[in-house]
């Protein structure tokens, strides 16, 4: 299961160690990785995509109070929208000739 989570931050620099900080917390949750992504014209925007064994330990990580308490010393400055993703195709077309 995927939970896609965006949001803004003040500064992703000031940002990211916090996000590692809790990493320990994610991890207890079921959180097996992450990518995060930084909008190319905003990059204070960020979609963070994590993998969890299942989408009920993820809901327990949303629940826990450490993670507003993070997102809230991280800088997080807007509310943040959390997706639920589930993989249907993956391709890639690293190799394959364009015409």
């Amino acid at each position: 299961m995927i939970l896609m989570l965006q949001h803004t931050v003040r500064d992703y620099d000031a940002w990211k160690p916090v996000f590692d900080e809790h990493e320990s917390v994610r991890a207890k949750y079921g959180c097996l990785g992450h990518t995060i992504y930084r909008e190319a014209d905003k990059p204070n925007d960020l979609t963070v995509y994590m993998t969890y064994e299942s989408r009920e330990r993820a809901e327990g990580l949303m629940r826990d109070p450490s993670l507003a308490e993070a997102m809230e010393r991280g800088g997080v400055i807007s509310e943040p929208r959390a997706t639920w993703l589930e993989e249907a195709e993956t391709s890639s077309y690293a190799g394959r000739r364009v015409a």
